[in-house]
């Protein structure tokens, strides 16, 4: 779990002092992490008795192209990825990667670690 409340210090340093202790809503989580690999899911309990799917790791894409048709493709490799330069090299699919597949180059419109499934579009 991690923390995700306001700073025990200021922007100079100094200590504020605590009114209240730390709240069960300000806790996060870490981040999924989906790798390429054999489909692993994971369900998470949520607020309001909701469920959330995490997705860590997948080898399947749903890749859309230009006209609208969408098809189950294998994930080769990932290729770009603009929220981090390192999760290309360790392979982790986030929104917004480039993904290689059989089809061509997609760009990854889901978010797997919240949504528990990889949806792409072909890149022309």
């Amino acid at each position: 779990m991690k923390w995700q409340g306001r700073s025990r210090r200021t922007y100079t340093g100094a200590k504020i002092k605590k009114a209240r202790g730390k709240r069960k809503f300000e806790l996060g989580s870490e981040p999924a992490d989906t790798h390429i690999n054999e489909t692993k899911r994971k369900n998470v309990s949520t607020r309001g008795g909701n469920r959330k799917v995490r997705l860590l790791q997948c080898n399947v894409a749903n890749v859309t192209d230009a006209q609208g048709k969408t098809q189950k493709t294998t994930i080769e490799t990932v290729t770009g990825n603009s929220a981090n330069e390192h999760y290309i090299r360790r392979n982790i699919l986030t929104k917004g990667s480039v993904i290689k597949t059989p089809l061509g180059n997609a760009k990854i419109t889901s978010r797997p670690g919240q949504d528990g499934v990889v949806n792409a579009v072909l890149l022309e």
